[in-house]
């Protein structure tokens, strides 16, 4: 499973326009759903933003993946954005973002959902990588240079 075979060009926004974490995740799913990925925005904000309340989906180094389980979707979606002003997003190590990644998945497949998360923090491991994908400044230049680091691996 490669990112860039879910994650769909037009759902990637570079920069975002929010300035804190609930206005980003919003952000992000408005996105989805304009693409015709969400038949029911409602639904899919209640999964993320109950799992966000459980505990943040800041996962540290300037990355959240804020994500949820609803029965709107029939496969896994996501959305992409990056903040040129870093957001505070309550993150395990006590830093704000600028990379945030939506994931959606239905509530009866857990494999394409643990696979993605896993595979953006593998990815997100590369140090330089991510300073390249925080530094891009276009939708356009951000899904390149995940399209080019997953080639690589």
């Amino acid at each position: 499973m490669t990112l860039t075979q879910t994650l769909q060009r037009n759902c990637v926004k570079v920069p975002l326009e929010g300035k804190d974490k609930n206005s980003v995740i919003s952000e992000l799913l408005d996105l989805l759903e304009a693409n015709g990925l969400l038949p029911d925005k409602d639904c899919a904000s209640e999964a993320v933003f109950t799992r966000e309340r459980t505990r943040s989906t800041g996962i540290g180094s300037g990355i959240a993946i804020p994500h949820g389980k609803c029965k709107a979707v029939k496969e896994l979606v996501m959305a992409f954005g990056i903040a040129h002003e870093p957001i505070e997003f309550e993150s395990v190590d006590g830093k704000p973002v600028a990379i945030v990644i939506l994931l959606v998945s239905p509530i009866d497949q857990t494999g394409p959902h643990i696979q993605a998360l896993a595979k953006i923090s593998r990815l997100m491991l590369d140090e330089e990588f991510r300073q390249s994908l925080e530094k891009a400044t276009s939708a356009e230049e951000a899904y390149a240079l995940l399209s080019k680091k997953e080639s690589e691996q």
